[in-house]
């Protein structure tokens, strides 16, 4: 009896904008790092209220220049439909083909919410505008967005982006796999049945991770915690604990039979390149960087 080979799991990247020229170099020297991961597409993330609009749009436009597929992250809190339109027209214009929607961090002092009060008001936009010509990515906390109410009303609305016509979603990082689970088969039971990709976030030293995650609501297991705490300064102690709990993770998750994985790079590729190289989504002789 023969068998059929699986097929290889997906993969996507997710960037953030350089804030200056040796930043631009950096990091167009990272993607082709990366490029060996043959990922579906790279992301650009989108600062609050558009802040770095401009540093996204020429990070995706360089995507888009070496022939890769890029998606740019596209915040709604303080926009009006008259900006967004211009926007949409100019994703059109470059040849972009995919958007992730996020209503955005709120405007400090809780200032203009502009025309858009939630994610799922940006994509019925997005789809009145544009119909079917943008792929639609949304965000998913399988640990409950920071400013949800409870859970439930943060799966309804998830809900509700499913609804207005997102094609699929990328979550917020998580360590706990049966978060995720337990996130998706609650939608499913919604009615959402959109992809949802778990978001993979590397572990590179203790105090950034540990910073991060409380800053965004992400759940970090008490026992993850007290080891990184216990390797101090020992960076390459807390490297390569952190590469065995992230490729457990992503093989739990792998195992499970999800769409896809998309990796936070945080700009930088060895980390991820090894994590696959583990998975043996790579080449075991590509070069290590």
């Amino acid at each position: 009896m023969t068998t059929t080979p699986a097929a290889p799991l997906p993969l996507s990247l997710e960037f953030f904008p350089p804030k200056t020229p040796e930043g631009t170099a950096k990091l167009a020297q990272v993607r082709r790092e990366l490029y060996v991961l043959e990922p579906q597409f790279c992301s650009v993330t989108y600062g609050a209220g558009g802040s770095t609009q401009d540093g996204t749009i020429g990070a995706v436009q360089a995507i888009l220049d070496e022939g890769r597929e890029a998606a740019s992250h596209f915040t709604c809190v303080g926009a009006t439909r008259e900006s967004v339109r211009e926007r949409l027209a100019q994703f059109k214009a470059m040849g972009l083909k995919r958007i992730v929607a996020l209503r955005g961090d709120l405007p400090s002092g809780f200032g203009p919410m502009g025309e858009f009060r939630h994610a799922s008001d940006l994509v019925s936009f997005i789809r009145a505008e544009t119909g079917d010509h943008f792929h639609i990515e949304v965000a998913a906390y399988p640990e409950m967005h920071p400013q949800a109410k409870s859970p439930q009303a943060d799966v309804q609305a998830f809900a509700a982006k499913a609804r207005a016509g997102a094609d699929s979603a990328i979550t917020q990082f998580f360590f706990n796999s049966d978060a995720y689970f337990r996130f998706v088969e609650d939608a499913q039971a919604l009615g959402a049945d959109i992809p949802v990709v778990p978001g993979i976030m590397p572990i590179t030293n203790s105090s950034g991770i540990l910073r991060f995650a409380d800053s965004c609501g992400a759940e970090v297991p008490r026992w993850i915690r007290l080891r990184l705490q216990s390797f101090g300064d020992d960076s390459a102690s807390i490297r390569a604990f952190g590469l065995d709990v992230v490729t457990d993770l992503c093989e739990q998750l792998r195992c499970a039979g999800v769409p896809a994985l998309h990796f936070y790079t945080m700009n930088a590729s060895a980390t991820v390149l090894e994590i696959c190289r583990r998975l043996e989504l790579i080449p075991a002789a590509a070069p290590a960087q």
